[in-house]
């Protein structure tokens, strides 16, 4: 089993012990995330769903980012609190970044903006992955699972 299966399972184990639903934005990522926990035991229970936002037109018209730079953390934490309202979830995880192998909005590759945005509990961070395009990828959908988990198990009563 993988590290991103792995990091699912924990997903999974937690949303259904809480009772909670989760919901995804991202662009980074392009579906893997989504891929990830829609793989991951009794997904049809607790994930709502994911907006793959490509392109910047996509995450400010459907998810609400501001007029800023899309690899932010304001663009990241829009993502989250975006997706989640729009897919009526209890908990939600955006990424946004730079899988390389240029820089884009003054960010280098490997540059990585995180968010959760659940009933409780908001959070974002950066990262910087090194490695190849496929490497931030991976990396990025493992913090992420990791991120989601701590925040279910923030807002679990």
């Amino acid at each position: 089993m993988s590290r991103i299966d792995e990091c699912a399972s924990r997903v999974a184990a937690v949303a259904m012990r809480s009772k909670r639903t989760v919901a995804v934005a991202e662009s980074l990522t392009c579906g893997q995330l989504s891929s990830a926990l829609g793989a991951a035991q009794d997904s049809a229970q607790w994930l709502r769903g994911g907006v793959v936002a490509y392109s910047a037109d996509v995450k400010h018209q459907v998810l609400g980012v501001p007029q800023v730079p899309v690899v932010s953390e304001t663009a990241a934490r829009a993502m989250a609190g975006g997706v989640r309202k729009l897919l009526g979830a209890d908990v939600a995880v955006a990424v946004t970044g730079v899988g390389g192998p240029d820089p884009q909005d003054g960010e280098p590759a490997g540059s990585v903006w995180l968010a959760v945005h659940g009933e409780t509990v908001t959070w974002a961070r950066h990262e910087h992955f090194d490695g190849g395009p496929e490497d931030v990828l991976r990396r990025t959908v493992e913090v992420a699972l990791d991120m989601v988990r701590e925040a279910m198990d923030d807002t679990a009563h």
